[in-house]
């Protein structure tokens, strides 16, 4: 496999794993800000404060761009299958 190949391999499967996992880590993390400021101003200090809300916004995200998600891997390894096709590798 060439390097332009391998190279552009790997850009798409950096791209792809932003797209698939950008906005649940982009809400998380706002959603720990928000968080954090909260227990600052009120001084609640309480740790399950902090990870429950992160994990249910986490989870509720991940069941709704499940699709998206699921369209975006599959394309991608369909687009790796054949690329591997047209580089030589079925006969």
């Amino acid at each position: 496999m060439s390097e332009q190949a391998m190279g552009q391999a790997l850009r798409e499967a950096l791209w792809v794993s932003t797209q698939v996992m950008g906005p649940p880590l982009v809400a998380i993390l706002v959603i720990g800000l928000v968080v954090s400021l909260v227990q600052a101003l009120t001084q609640i200090q309480e740790a399950t404060l902090a990870f429950l809300p992160k994990l249910v916004v986490g989870g509720a995200l991940m069941l709704l761009l499940g699709p998206f998600t699921l369209a975006a891997m599959t394309g991608w390894t369909r687009t790796l299958f054949d690329r591997m096709v047209a580089l030589g590798g079925a006969p």
